[in-house]
């Protein structure tokens, strides 16, 4: 691919904030988007952006009692379009942002701060209940209905006597029916767990030897295809999810990209081949996953394996000397996206020519 073919990264947008942003997510079916995180006094907050002739216009700011880590549209109606949220005290909140003085759900989901948050069932993607599933420092992965007050529909924790780990990252996936759904969380220590919410169980687990920052799957809504692992380390690895063997469970294909921590991973959500991972240096790395030519092959004893494929580095760029600590696709407009990085910065980024690739 010669350079002229290549994907550009342009910033279009940039703008410097007055409070440290963890979190940015669009909101569907619009161009706005909001950002959270916390003042310097120690109070949380929210904001609504809308781009506006190549500029952006903040239309509302919301300040709460507790710095905002995370937040998802994942679980709400496309027509309400709440937005759930994480904070540093382990409350899960949901709010109307029309209305934002009081939450529309709360619960005290945990009993430190809650890092990571993804949600299910709504926005039409995904088959079954919306559900919202958070992962803490206190080392449980739970999983909420927004319909039922106070107690989560599913609750993992570790066994008795087990290390408490932090968990860092969550993300559902496998949501293709009304019955199935998997929940996979990645942990301080490297482990990735994956938990089959239909039979309430442990499918799978791994190690990748470095603390996991972030973890997706390639679509939600699809029967298992990919899961993308980034690390502390700077590696991230990508397992095939189609085909797990008894003992080796997923093949996977594991790639060095960034010096410092992968801190995020997302997918393009019109092609499911190109991702971008977000560094600690202030990098971002489009790449594409090529399929091998066979997804599964048969081991010595004539179990069915899996084949990992290949990645390709399309695109690199450095937009700040600080880490970019969350990253989020346009669902409606394809190569737009947003990012946040611990320079106190929101980034409105154009990625070109990704219908040709």
């Amino acid at each position: 691919m010669s350079a002229f073919e290549k994907p550009q990264v342009i910033v279009h947008i940039q703008k410097g904030l007055n409070y440290t942003v963890f979190d940015c997510k669009w909101v569907p079916c619009s161009a706005k988007f909001v950002t959270m995180g916390n003042f310097a006094r120690g109070t949380g907050v929210i904001q609504v952006y809308e781009i506006q002739r190549g500029d952006l216009k903040l239309l509302r700011e919301i300040e709460k009692a507790k710095p905002i880590k995370c937040g998802t549209f994942g679980a709400a109606s496309l027509q309400q379009r709440y937005l759930a949220t994480g904070d540093f005290d382990g409350n899960l909140h949901i709010w109307n942002l029309e209305a934002p003085e009081m939450p529309v759900y709360s619960v005290k989901g945990h009993k430190e701060i809650i890092n990571t948050i993804d949600g299910i069932g709504g926005l039409g993607i995904g088959e079954g209940a919306p559900e919202i599933v958070t992962g803490s420092r206190d080392g449980t992965v739970k999983v909420w209905d927004p319909r039922q007050k106070d107690d989560p529909v599913a609750n993992m924790e570790p066994a008795q006597g087990e290390n408490k780990r932090d968990c860092w990252t969550v993300a559902f996936g496998n949501a293709y029916n009304q019955e199935e759904r998997v929940v996979c969380a990645g942990y301080d220590n490297g482990d990735i767990k994956l938990f089959d919410l239909r039979n309430m169980s442990l499918r799978w687990e791994t190690n990748i030897k470095n603390g996991v920052c972030s973890l997706e799957f390639d679509r939600k809504d699809i029967s298992m295809n990919k899961l993308v692992a980034t690390s502390l380390e700077g590696k991230f690895h990508v397992f095939d999810m189609r085909t797990q063997h008894p003992t080796k469970g997923f093949a996977s294909v594991t790639e060095k990209a960034h010096k410092s921590t992968i801190w995020q991973v997302r997918h393009l959500p019109q092609n499911r081949e190109l991702f971008l991972t977000a560094g600690g240096a202030g990098s971002l790395h489009l790449w594409k996953y090529e399929y091998p030519t066979h997804r599964s092959k048969k081991d010595s004893e004539g179990v069915e394996m899996g084949v990992a494929g290949s990645v390709s580095l399309l695109q690199n760029v450095t937009l700040s000397t600080q880490p970019v600590s969350s990253l989020d696709w346009s669902p409606d407009k394809r190569g737009l996206c947003i990012c946040s990085s611990f320079d106190q910065t929101v980034r409105v980024l154009i990625v070109t020519k990704l219908q040709t690739i």
